[in-house]
């Protein structure tokens, strides 16, 4: 299998929009020194510079201008100045943030598993696990590439499932492009168990199967929704509720959470579609109840694997992050989970 099947693989597994990954970072360049000529008198500089560097969009150097990256006559430049002429500019060319979306940087990693083939990793609720618009630096991937910088040399460092930002709990990190390979195939075989736990509004059945394909919402680009638009894909959830108590006087319900699949938001969107969105969801929750919790009380609790060396089966747990289980203790919801 080659980099670029796995690379499609991974793609069908989870449908979040991840940039190009594979290349390392761009360096930034020389400075540009331009002497501006006397056809130039009386022109706007953006507009000047646009024409004699057009290796670069005009948007590009009007954010270099503001952010003072371009000086005339050592002076910090204006992109509205009219010039005369005979100037001399000198460009200080920055990569965009998505070119350094590949560069290591040192962020805390819990690692719950390390060896030649895989490393199995706690992520904290608030890491970002790939460099996305918004989130070009700071996330998992940078953290993977500081720690083990031969993964450089493996698609998405490694990454073949992710969990949302806010989500805590137990991720695989395969360590060679064999492993990643193997990792891939067990996904798509649905043999890797995957156990969440979430504490939802409400009071669910004691347990159920949840078969809706889910995609894109049709009004709201940034949320997932169950539908059976073109571009939906079949998701399936198994849940079972554990407890039930209460939360400023509602109703709430810890359910524990295996996937089939792996969509994007799939157990927010599913839990959401039967009447028991999880508490603290901002995104599918109901907003007036958002407030009771910093973010989704989701957490992925469990995962079990077969090893892509040995073929050991091999299992995980996580303890639940102490937001969450603060969050059990208020909603009377406590003693160990079965």
């Amino acid at each position: 299998m080659t980099k670029q099947t796995i690379e499609s693989d991974i793609d069908d597994i989870d449908e979040d929009d991840v940039p190009d990954l594979h290349a390392p970072a761009q360096q930034e360049d020389q400075p540009i020194v331009l002497t501006l000529s006397e056809d130039a008198c009386g022109v706007r500089l953006d507009k000047v510079l646009s024409q004699l560097v057009p290796q670069y969009s005009r948007s590009r150097i009007q954010q270099w201008l503001d952010a003072g990256h371009v000086t005339i006559d050592g002076q910090p430049a204006r992109s509205k100045v009219l010039v005369l002429g005979d100037e001399t500019v000198v460009i200080h060319p920055q990569a965009a943030p998505q070119e350094r979306a590949f560069t290591p940087e040192p962020i805390p990693l819990s690692i719950v598993h390390d060896d030649a083939a895989i490393v199995i990793i706690d992520k904290p609720a608030g890491l970002v696990v790939h460099p996305a618009a918004g989130n070009w630096s700071g996330t998992l991937l940078n953290g993977l590439l500081h720690r083990w910088p031969a993964l450089s040399g493996v698609p998405r460092a490694g990454i073949v499932h992710r969990l949302d930002k806010d989500t805590s709990g137990l991720m695989a990190v395969a360590k060679t492009l064999e492993a990643q390979t193997d990792l891939v195939r067990q996904l798509q075989a649905r043999s890797v168990k995957r156990e969440y736990l979430a504490l939802v509004w409400g009071k669910p059945q004691v347990g159920g199967k949840i078969e809706a394909p889910i995609g894109r919402h049709p009004r709201d680009r940034i949320k997932m929704a169950v539908s059976d638009g073109p571009g939906a894909k079949p998701a399936i959830t198994h849940y079972e509720r554990i407890a039930t108590g209460s939360l400023d006087g509602k109703v709430a319900s810890l359910v524990r959470c295996n996937l089939e699949t792996g969509r994007t938001h799939q157990i927010r969107v599913h839990m959401q579609s039967i009447g028991f969105p999880l508490v603290g969801d901002s995104l599918y929750g109901k907003a007036h109840l958002v407030p009771v919790f910093g973010r989704q009380a989701l957490h992925a609790h469990r995962l079990g694997l077969l090893h892509p060396a040995s073929g050991d089966a091999c299992e995980w747990r996580s303890p639940l992050a102490e937001d969450f289980a603060g969050l059990l203790a208020r909603a009377g919801i406590e003693g160990e989970i079965p």
